[in-house]
């Protein structure tokens, strides 16, 4: 037998084993009606120690793996879910008899071909796979229950209710392109808001009219969002592994969590997501009128894809494939000189997300932004 076969085979076995370990309190008791299932699931009560820690570790994974296509309660209602085709599932509308905990166990270990479910074996351990499709079927599938509210203080949004005009655009209870005469002042103060931030995660809403789709959207999802190699464990603790990063893998600033100097995030901040530590820009010294111009529009307009760092390595930076440029990155930057990217920005790229943006900056804009790639980024030759 390979080692290959013996490792599957060891795998098998421990996965069967924790999910005996655990089954026993996450399917106890289901009914086949749906309007039973929040009566079937356990009281936290009743629990034991073990059980409840089990469903806290389920709970720590999910928010940490799972949230951003199956969304934090479950629903699968995430900017991910627009994207993806087919969509994440919904386990709210999912009865527990038609995913047995098996088929669940299965699917999160080696994921599902044709759709965006990645398998996740060597990334989490057994009992975190067990524990995580526990945790799924009791909060979500039977329980209906609420999970973890994402726009909290202890996710990195302090008194988040002050923004709360703009809460029914988010959650679809207005359309985005409602005519603005059809808007009460404080309606349309939240649409003014959504716009200019929201919009950012919460992408159009709900659009009664959409119109065209942009033809280079892209269809795919975050390949290596789960990079522990340099930023996190796997449980999300926020520690940096000790080991080296893999072969191949772009070289790391510092060895505190994925952070770099001058950073102007502290450093357990740094450790919060992967996607966190991209979204600070380096600090610039002694910096001249041109460079702190294109700093401002590189964050505007740049950032977005191309991360605040440079290192396209933000959220939708990883959600877009081809990648947008890494601009930090020797080889992604090898043979640029400045006519070359002056080019790029105001034409875009083929083949790539990345639009032409001559009819939005003028030319001293687009110099103001090479000025500064070429500053905080990497070296431009001819500037």
């Amino acid at each position: 037998m390979t080692s290959s076969r013996r490792a599957a085979k060891r795998l098998a076995l421990v996965s069967l084993l924790a999910v005996a370990a655990i089954a026993a309190w996450a399917v106890a008791g289901r009914s086949p009606g749906r309007a039973e299932f929040p009566a079937d699931a356990p009281a936290l009560a009743s629990r034991t120690t073990a059980e409840q820690a089990t469903h806290e570790l389920g709970r720590k994974v999910y928010n940490f793996r799972c949230y951003f296509c199956h969304g934090y309660s479950g629903d699968a209602r995430t900017l991910a879910s627009t994207y993806l085709q087919p969509a994440p599932r919904d386990f709210t509308h999912t009865a527990p008899d038609s995913l047995p905990l098996a088929n669940m166990i299965a699917v999160i270990t080696h994921g599902k071909p044709g759709t965006a479910m990645k398998g996740f074996a060597g990334i989490l351990q057994p009992t975190e796979v067990a524990a995580v499709a526990a945790f799924v079927r009791q909060e979500f599938m039977q329980s209906n229950a609420e999970n973890t509210r994402y726009h909290t203080a202890e996710n990195g949004w302090p008194g988040h209710e002050q923004h709360r005009d703009a809460f029914a655009f988010a959650r679809g209870e207005l359309a985005l392109d409602t005519p603005w005469e059809e808007l009460d002042e404080r309606q349309q103060r939240g649409k003014r808001l959504f716009l200019a931030t929201c919009v950012s995660c919460h992408d159009h809403g709900r659009t009664d009219q959409p119109g065209a789709v942009w033809e280079t959207r892209a269809l795919s999802y975050p390949r290596d969002a789960y990079c522990t190699s340099c930023h996190e464990h796997a449980d999300g603790s926020g520690a940096r592994p000790p080991a080296a990063p893999p072969a191949g893998h772009p070289p790391v600033r510092n060895a505190v969590a994925g952070g770099w100097s001058g950073s102007r995030a502290a450093a357990d901040e740094r450790g919060a997501s992967t996607y966190r530590v991209h979204d600070t820009p380096p600090r610039l010294r002694a910096a001249s009128a041109q460079e702190r111009r294109g700093e401002v529009l590189y964050q505007r307009n740049c950032a977005f894809c191309h991360a605040a760092d440079g290192s396209a390595k933000s959220w939708i930076g990883r959600f877009l494939e081809p990648h947008p440029r890494d601009l930090t990155d020797p080889t992604a930057m090898a043979g640029m000189d400045r006519r070359r990217l002056v080019t790029v920005i105001e034409h875009g790229l083929e083949g790539t997300s990345m639009p032409g943006w001559k009819q939005v900056l003028q030319p001293a804009e687009i110099d103001a932004v090479v000025a500064y790639i070429h500053r905080a980024f990497h070296p431009i030759a001819g500037v």
